[in-house]
Order: structure tokens, then C-alpha cells, then sequence
């Protein structure tokens, strides 16, 4: 039976984390899912780890809908959430409606996720909540943003900035989001964003005092090319084991040894 979002509410009553991770298609669902995840995002972070993208920016909803609906045939417990991909919601209230209708009604999404706390993305969250369409803010290190953030930078350390993201949190319980995403900011203003809200936090980069936390799967499984951000803890290391099975493959048909007999047709 499918997690709701009175379950992951209740999952901060009841001092249970959440553990949420990103999947963009059906097999990572499926194995998210087994393993008990309880919170799937479709995130359009598959425009960096799927696409080999610089930024999230160039993702469509179109992009959004496709492997939304490939996730959605994977997960059986999990709740399953999609990110509103940029200039889905920001060029107004009706955008915003058609477009997180889509992604619920066509992608088979049971939540939406929009970054930002202005006064613009709280009208959007409560005409969407308004109608029956759960949101997920996201505030902090919002990638979307990332020009005007000056690059991808630790949000929060100043007491300004620190005090509008509280303020922004506060807003966004109160016009109705089920949840918040809090991102790449200090661990205590993170703490006290989290005392601060009866609705939960998922964290990522934001430290250990949030409700649960949530990781990109490329990252998590060790997938990624290069160096991981601080925050990110790879718990596998599958890009070397891939490669590894590739050139035993690759080798094995340059050598004449695959397929055997074992593999072949009599």
C-alpha cells in the first residue's frame, strides 16, 4: 500500500525519518521501492546526472511528464514526487496549475515540489494545495536560481539571509505545503527551521537535524564522475564495478570467448 502524505506527516510526530532518494526511470523505482524508500522524487536534477547537463535549467516538462511516468510503474510503497521543472510555475498562477495538473494526471505523480519562498512561489503553492495538488517547497540552495545566487553556494550564513529563510519556511506552512526541502544551508539554521515547523524537513546538505534526508541516486551509488559534493555520502561505488564488467565484456568478444557454449543455441 502506498505511503500518503498524512503518512510522511506523521513521520515527524512520531520522530521517524524519512529517507527519500531521486529516481528517473522504471528500474531504479522498482529497486528504490524494495528497499523501503519512503519518498521518490522525480527531480530535474536529470538534466546534470541523466542528460550531462551543466545546469537543471534546459529540462522540460515534456522531459518531466516521460520520466515521471517511467517511475511511476516502478513504485508500489513510496510516496512518488516531481520537481516543477523552471519556468513551469514561474510565469504565473494558470502555468503553474496546468503544468502540476500534468505531472499528476499524465505522469502519475501523487506530489509536486517548486523551489523558492517569494511572495510569487507562495501564491503558486496555495492555489495549487487550494487545488487538491500537494507541494513540496524548497528553499535554501535552489538550483533553478543559480544565476542569480552567484553559482552554487552555500545559502544561510549571513543573519540576513538567514533570517529569510525562516521567514520564507514559516510562509510556506502556511499556505500548505506538506513539507519542506531544505538545501546547502548550515546545520543549525537548518535545526531551527525544522523546531520552528510542524509540517517535516528533508534535508540535503543541510545536516542531521532534519526530519529525513534525501540524496540524488547517481551520488548515493557512487556513479558520478569526479569529485562528490561534501554533503554526499556514496554508499557503493557501481561506476567502477559497470566499468569493470564493461571491458570484461568488451575483452571477452575481442578474444574470441563470449558467448561459450553455456550461451549458445544447440
Amino acid at each position: 500500500m502506498s505511503l500518503t502524505i498524512r503518512d510522511i506527516l506523521a513521520m515527524k510526530s512520531d520522530g521517524n525519518k524519512i529517507a527519500a532518494v531521486t529516481a528517473y526511470d522504471y528500474p531504479s523505482a522498482r529497486l528504490a521501492d524494495a528497499a523501503g524508500i519512503d519518498l521518490i522524487l522525480v527531480g530535474d536534477s536529470l538534466g546534470t546526472v541523466v542528460q550531462g547537463r551543466n545546469t537543471t535549467l534546459p529540462v522540460t516538462m515534456d522531459q518531466m511528464v516521460y520520466h515521471t511516468q517511467m517511475v511511476a510503474r516502478g513504485v508500489g510503497r513510496a510516496l512518488l514526487m516531481t520537481d516543477m521543472p523552471f519556468m513551469s510555475y514561474q510565469q504565473g498562477t494558470g502555468a503553474a496549475m496546468e503544468n502540476a495538473g500534468r505531472l499528476i494526471a499524465e505522469g502519475g505523480a501523487a506530489a509536486v515540489k517548486l523551489e523558492g519562498g517569494s511572495d510569487a512561489a507562495l501564491e503558486r503553492v496555495a492555489a495549487l494545495v487550494t487545488a487538491g495538488i500537494p507541494v513540496m517547497g524548497h528553499i535554501g540552495l535552489t538550483p533553478q536560481s543559480v544565476h542569480a545566487m552567484g553559482g552554487y553556494r552555500v545559502q544561510g550564513k549571513g543573519q540576513g539571509e538567514a533570517e529569510r529563510i525562516l521567514t520564507e519556511a514559516r510562509a510556506l506552512e502556511s499556505v500548505g505545503a506538506f513539507s519542506l526541502l531544505l538545501e546547502g544551508i548550515p546545520e543549525k539554521l537548518a535545526k531551527e527551521v525544522t523546531e520552528l515547523l510542524s509540517i517535516p524537513t528533508v534535508g540535503i546538505g543541510a545536516g542531521i537535524h532534519c526530519d529525513g534526508q534525501i540524496l540524488v541516486w547517481h551520488d548515493l551509488l557512487g556513479l558520478g564522475e569526479g569529485k562528490y559534493p561534501k554533503f554526499v555520502k556514496p554508499y557503493a561505488h557501481l561506476g567502477r564495478t559497470i566499468r569493470r564488467a564493461l571491458k570484461s565484456y568488451a575483452d571477452e568478444v575481442k578474444d574470441n570467448t563470449f558467448p561459450g557454449p553455456e550461451h549458445t543455441y544447440h
